[in-house]
Parts: C-alpha cells; structure tokens; sequence
C-alpha cells in the first residue's frame, strides 16, 4: 500500500482515538465538579441582566439625560450606575394606581418583574414628616385595594409597609394601635395575595433599629407572614450584607426558614459610625452596594433589591432636601463612591 494511502487509513483511528480521550473524564465515574454560588456584581460594573424592571423615566434617568444635554458627561456616566438598575417604585399615598398602572406596563413591556413599596400605613412614621399615611383604616384599605389593583396580572415584587413592625417594638406606635396594624398588614397580604403573580415580603427592620431580631417573630406572625413570601430587611439602612443576611437568618429560624430580601441600595461603605441621625439621615461617605439580583447564591437570600432609591433624601439634615426628595449631588456621591 502506497505510504500515502496507508495514512489516509490510518487517520480515522487517530481521530476517533483523540475523541474518546477527551470524553473519556466524563465517562470515568468521577463526577463532574458542581459549579459555585454565582458572585454578586460589584456597585459600579456595567449592569448585569435583571429580572427587575428598570424604569426609564425615573428621577436618576431624567438627571442623566439633563446633564448630557448640558455637558456634564462624566457625571451622567457615573449616575448611570443608578439610572441604569431597577429601583423599586414607592406608590404615592393618595390613589396609587395610575402611577403603578403605568410602571406595570413598562414591566410587562420588557417582560420583567415590577419592584414596589408599599409605605401608607396609619400613623406611618411616627408622626414626623412624612407622616400620618392613612386617615385611618378603611381609607387604608381603599388604599391597598387601589394598590393591588394597579398591578394586576403583572409580576411584581412588593415590600410591604417600611418600619411599620419595627415601631410596635421601639415605643413610635402607640400600643393602642398594634392591634389594628397588624390586622391592618395581614388583611394587606392577603388581599395582594389574590394577585396570581405578586410576591409580598413584610418589613423586618435591620441591625440598627431592632437590636433582638427574634422580637420580631411575633409581630410577623401576627401581620400575616404565614401567607406572605417572606420578609425584608435592611430597608433604607445601611448594614452590610453580612450583617443583613446575619440578622435575617435570626429571623428565619424561628419562623420555620422564611426567607428574605435586603436592600444593598447604600449599604457599599457600611454604616457611619455612631448613633442618632448622624448615621441614619443622609450620613455622609456611603456607597452604593450590591446592585438589584436574584442570583444570590444564598439558599435564605431571594434577592438583592434597591428598595429605599438612591438619591433619594432621608431629611432635612446634613444639608438634604425633605424627605423622598431626589438629592442629584448626593446620588452622585452615592455611585461615585462604589468603586473607590
């Protein structure tokens, strides 16, 4: 046989044998390594794709677009980091609806799940500004009602009433109210609830305003959490996801494992140390942190949201505007700060 053609046969077998060496490790019986936890995406990386809605006509989007229009170019790329995220939408107190029809169909649009806070419980806040929510209960289940309604059909991810089972523990609420708040928040999840594709988590508070999460429990349980999806912590604050996810999971096991949502929305640099509105009102120095996901890589963890919008003004102090007003400077601060 000519060399040539002797090498033509020879060929095939070659190949074949290079093709059961390389499937030959997933024949062995070893099993192939299981792949880790997904890492959480740093503050200031490019966005990530999100099931989250992100709104185009938000507050940090309609800055971006006025400071390109003026040249200030490198600011607007550097607020992009918060324009270009999902943020969760905080109904407004009087009828909620047309602003939550509208965010809804963004969300279906672009087929992705519309974030919501729902913060207009009776005698919300303390009585401080903003103050008061509700005139009383049934306008809050007009309230709900309305709420509910907007969204529909729409996948949505509702935090329900900020602080509103915190302040039964911290002296805020009176104990005259208790009773109605919780009947108040139960009959809340339910009625969200009926919604075929509302996720509802009631708020838990965080490491700094509620120093033994497990006097939680009880007032979960009394707001419905049986029937909710779980409960969120951290909102508005600024502990650090360890520190979060630590004060959660103390929650979760004395409520048979529910899980949770924290808000990484400036939580980057931690809290400022100290007590008082030094280091809950607009503290300075704070960053952004792990951007809106649901790939956490934590069996207790469902997401990482945005919940209290960056940007967004705690109050008049350290130089703020009024509460929930957006503060340009100091959500640029907030984003440039992420990757330092």
């Amino acid at each position: 046989m000519p060399p040539a053609a002797a090498a033509s046969r020879r060929l095939p077998s070659a190949l074949g044998l290079l093709l059961l060496l390389a499937a030959a490790p997933a024949c062995s019986g070893a099993p192939a390594p299981a792949p880790g936890p997904p890492a959480a995406p740093s503050p200031g990386a490019p966005a990530a794709e999100s099931p989250y809605w992100v709104d185009p006509g938000s507050k940090a989007a309609r800055q971006v677009a006025a400071w390109e229009a003026t040249g200030r170019n490198s600011d607007a790329q550097v607020l992009r980091r918060i324009a270009d995220r999902p943020l969760t939408l905080w109904a407004p107190g009087g009828d909620p609806g047309p602003e939550i029809r509208r965010a809804a169909a963004g969300a279906r649009a672009t087929g992705r799940t519309l974030l919501l806070a729902a913060h207009n419980i009776p005698y919300r806040d303390c009585g401080q500004h903003p103050a008061g929510g509700a005139a009383n209960a049934r306008a809050y289940r007009n309230w709900i009602g309305a709420f509910a309604d907007g969204i529909g059909k729409t996948g949505a991810l509702v935090v329900l009433e900020p602080g509103a089972l915190a302040h039964t523990l911290d002296g805020c609420t009176p104990a005259d109210h208790h009773a109605e708040r919780y009947r108040l928040l139960s009959e809340a999840v339910e009625r969200l609830k009926r919604n075929p594709n509302t996720k509802v988590y009631l708020d838990a508070g965080d490491p700094a305003s509620v120093k033994n999460p497990t006097d939680l429990v009880a007032p979960l349980t009394k707001a419905g959490l049986e029937h909710a999806d779980g409960f969120a912590v951290n909102v508005s604050g600024f502990q650090p996801d360890a520190a979060a996810r630590a004060y959660g999971a103390r929650i979760s096991e004395r409520t048979g494992n529910r899980h949770f949502v924290i808000d990484t929305g400036r939580n980057g640099a931690g809290p400022l140390p100290g007590d008082g509105d030094r280091a809950r009102c607009n503290p300075p120095g704070r960053a952004l942190g792990t951007p809106p996901t649901d790939r956490t890589g934590d069996p207790l963890v469902d997401a990482y949201l945005w919940i209290k919008r960056p940007g967004d003004s705690d109050g008049t102090c350290h130089g703020g505007p009024p509460p929930g007003t957006w503060w340009p400077d100091h959500a640029l601060g907030l984003a440039r700060r992420a990757t330092e």
